[in-house]
């Protein structure tokens, strides 16, 4: 067997609501569960730690009160009690950078993990919605939400998890311990809590509301940035460069003006409650000098109350940046899970019938179908057909008639707007959509490859097939050649979007594509229409061998490739007009035989003018 090197590489609802979501943050940390016993392991370290951070201004609290002889440790004084403190002091270091260290890995490698899940999880979610939920979104806005939301849910989990459970300690055991150490200095401490924390709850809601918008906006310069890049050729060929850079620089700097809007809410909120924090202090400590100086404290207690209460400060101070954190990782998450709470309109059967080798009989019954609601147009009405097994259904009509729209019905893109369709007496929507469209075979129109070697996108039907069934699907597709030539063969990586490959060698590489996947029903959707005539020549040989024994729906406005087909169906304005034999339908008059007299009239036109001589 011989094998191939290389592989694969490859407008949303705003939110205007300011308050803390506790139902979605249940459901975001919902994503820890697998990786609960880190968790809790990281919390209790953090736990540890935060009480032994507790225990440092004690023991300078010992240390000042034995150094001006006061006593320690139960009345033990001098330098053997100065000793024992300052061995304490170092062991008590040692051991917070020890469990600093097990928070840190621990909680970090949770925040990671549950970030990777979410991403995993996101992309699993979408890639399965249906194709109208693509037509209705920008791929940037999508792509913006895999990646810069998520971060910022990234950044929040991953450190302000550590850092909420760290200062709850602190500041619910800082407040026990001062109690403990002087109830008066406690009670002028916590006088000025409330405001600090309903200025928090201010600030807090109106950051979550710009951040939400500035995430908006971002998706929408990404979604911009996306377009252009996707169509740089188009966009070179109309010389836009400019007109891109206008509305690319248009959409970042309504996203800057958004930072910077949030950076002023932020830069008025941090400061304003750490003024209102050390204001405090500074009560407090005016308040304790004169109780020292009165004899009613002692100052190695004074100093030991404000180190804590720099802690509770710091705390504090701390909450009402994590709470701003917390409400601009809560509008990231919101954008994220309105991802993952879009459904598909397309719904799996509750009880799916299984058709383990179908014959590949194809019927409308009544089919009509519209794009929008109830009051768009009909895209197509009345539609009634019927394609037995190894039939050869040719698609022929002007553009815009619906031949695209009506095959895209067979692999249920879109469900009927009325009517039913059949696969061998089976309603579709009876069927596992995993199923059906795994006994389907597409050659569309716009081919479509993806950034990997020459084989990765031929085994793309069937992942699992070898390295010999690639080579015959190739040969049959008579791609085999020109696949050889390059000097890679089949590793040959054809680029973002097959840009490395001609259009008639992107075309024959899609069809090798379908013929691997060997389905039972076939959909070609102009599968020729990038060949010149020699290859078409070749590649319709390939099909017609192919088309044995399958179901298969051919659209082509090159009436010379729907000759041989079984049954041709004209379509015109969403109805089928006309139907029967390509002699059948020369006979009959009407639209078909005006398409066809037009084009063959237009082709021996231009022969007629390439062999005149010149004037």
């Amino acid at each position: 067997m011989r094998s191939f090197p290389g592989s694969r590489r490859r407008a949303s609802p705003r939110s205007g609501s300011g308050d803390l979501d506790l139902t979605q943050l249940r459901r975001l940390l919902a994503f820890t569960r697998p990786y609960r016993v880190r968790l809790a392991v990281g919390i209790v370290a953090v736990g540890i730690s935060s009480a032994f951070g507790l225990a440092f201004p004690l023991l300078i609290r010992d240390l000042f009160n034995t150094a001006f002889g006061g006593a320690a440790f139960g009345g033990t004084g001098g330098a053997a009690g100065l000793t024992r403190i300052a061995l304490t002091l170092t062991g008590l270091f040692v051991l917070q950078a020890v469990f600093n260290y097990v928070r840190t890995y621990n909680l970090g490698l949770v925040g990671e993990a549950l970030v990777a899940d979410l991403r995993r999880t996101l992309f699993g979610h979408v890639i399965g919605l249906s194709v109208r939920f693509f037509e209705e979104r920008k791929t940037g806005e999508i792509t913006s939400r895999l990646t810069s939301d998520i971060g910022t849910v990234q950044n929040a989990v991953s450190q302000a998890l550590a850092q909420f459970v760290n200062q709850l300690i602190t500041l619910v055991g800082g407040i026990v311990v001062l109690l403990v150490l002087d109830l008066r200095l406690t009670l002028v401490m916590l006088a000025i809590v409330p405001a600090v924390v309903l200025a928090g709850a201010a600030f807090g809601r109106r950051l979550r509301r710009i951040s939400t918008r500035f995430q908006d906006a971002v998706g929408d310069a990404n979604a911009n940035a996306e377009e252009a890049i996707s169509g740089i050729r188009v966009v070179q060929s109309f010389t836009a460069e400019g007109l891109e850079r206008e509305r690319y620089g248009s959409a970042i700097d309504i996203s800057y003006a958004l930072a910077l809007k949030r950076l002023r809410v932020r830069a008025l909120f941090i400061p304003t409650v750490i003024l209102a924090m050390f204001l405090g202090i500074g009560v407090v400590l005016f308040y304790g000098s004169r109780l020292v100086l009165s004899g009613a404290l002692q100052g190695g207690d004074l100093i030991a109350f404000l180190l804590i209460t720099v802690f509770v400060a710091g705390s504090i101070g701390t909450f009402t940046g994590l709470y701003a954190q917390l409400q601009e990782a809560l509008g990231a998450s919101k954008r994220i899970f309105e991802l993952l709470d879009a459904r598909s309109e397309l719904e799996e059967p509750e009880r799916p019938v299984r058709l383990a080798t179908p014959r590949g009989e194809v019927r409308f019954d009544g089919v009509a179908f519209r794009y929008g609601g109830r009051e768009s147009t009909l895209v197509l009405d009345g539609i009634d057909l019927e394609a037995p097994p190894g039939t050869v259904l040719a698609l022929v009509g002007p553009s815009g008639a619906g031949k695209s729209t009506l095959v895209s019905l067979v692999p249920r893109f879109y469900d009927p707007s009325e009517g039913r369709i059949l696969l061998d007496g089976v309603d579709l929507r009876d069927l596992p959509l995993a199923e059906l469209r795994g006994h389907i075979g597409i050659v569309p129109q716009e081919t479509q490859l993806f950034s990997g070697t020459v084989a990765d996108n031929i085994r793309y039907g069937r992942p699992g097939a070898d390295d010999d069934a690639v080579v015959r699907a190739a040969r049959a597709a008579h791609a085999d050649d020109f696949i050889r030539a390059f000097p890679d063969g089949y590793a040959t990586l054809v680029g973002e979007r097959g840009v490395k490959l001609s259009g008639g060698q992107r075309q024959r590489v899609a069809i090798a594509r379908a013929l691997l996947k060997d389905p039972r029903i076939l959909i070609l959707d102009e599968a020729t229409s990038s060949l010149d005539s020699e290859s078409e020549a070749l590649v319709q040989e390939a099909l017609q061998r192919l088309m044995v024994g399958r179901t298969t729906f051919v659209i082509a406005h090159r009436l010379s490739t729907v000759l041989g087909a079984d049954r041709l169906l004209v379509l015109d304005g969403g109805r089928i007009v006309q139907r029967g034999t390509h002699r059948a339908l020369l006979e009959q008059g009407g639209l078909y035989r005006e398409l066809f007299e037009r084009q063959f009239r237009g082709a021996v036109a231009s022969a007629d003018a390439a062999t005149s001589p010149p004037a």
